[in-house]
């Protein structure tokens, strides 16, 4: 029975590459996945998926006023399972959309994303697949002090934490750093000068 799950975690917790990796999976056994991208992240270019290990998969760009069921209805192969990365970035239409090519269509769907942004509120996307997944699982990463971290906070060029600013903004390590929530609460994005080293 297909179902919409939702993988999801703070940022560098390895979600591309194991979206890969799952995409790889469905071609080795001779199926069909459709892996997607919101257009609104092209760090890596239009339609890739990259992975910090260096791993990149071309993909299937979409933007915020597309609508995903009426895509896979028409699109020209038959689709075996349907990958998103990014999937914060879906509206609440395309949530729904999702759900229901899982449902009518009987094709699953496996969404990966962020839960919330540097000012720890959900991203619409995250909001409406927390509402209507099938099945959860969320990715661990792990904070500077070595507890499990689950809060992206965004910092500036001299690597302080910014509280203040638009939800989206697209970056990587240069804007984003994973903190447990002791650290994200306290500001703390590196550990102090006299933190000894073990």
């Amino acid at each position: 029975m297909a179902s919409l799950h939702y993988k999801y975690a703070a940022m560098n917790s390895g979600k591309s590459t194991q979206l890969i990796q799952a995409h790889f999976n469905y071609l080795e056994r001779g199926m069909t996945p459709l892996a997607m991208i919101p257009a609104i992240d092209d760090r890596a270019g239009k339609g890739i998926i990259s992975a910090r290990i260096g791993l990149s998969l071309a993909a299937y760009s979409f933007n915020a006023e597309e609508d995903l069921y009426d895509l896979v209805c028409h699109w020209h192969e038959k689709l075996d399972v349907i990958i998103v990365d990014e999937a914060q970035f879906l509206t609440k239409a395309q949530v729904y959309q999702l759900a229901h090519i899982v449902d009518e269509l009987k094709i699953p769907v496996i969404a990966y994303g962020l839960k919330t942004d540097f000012k720890c509120e959900l991203f619409e996307g995250a909001y409406y697949l927390l509402c209507l997944a099938d099945k959860f699982e969320e990715l661990k990463t792990i904070c500077w002090c070595g507890n499990k971290a689950h809060f992206n906070a965004r910092v500036d060029e001299c690597g302080n934490i910014l509280r203040d600013g638009q939800q989206v903004e697209i970056g990587g390590n240069e804007r984003y750093i994973s903190l447990c929530r002791k650290h994200f609460m306290q500001g703390q994005a590196v550990p102090p000068r006299d933190m000894p080293i073990k």
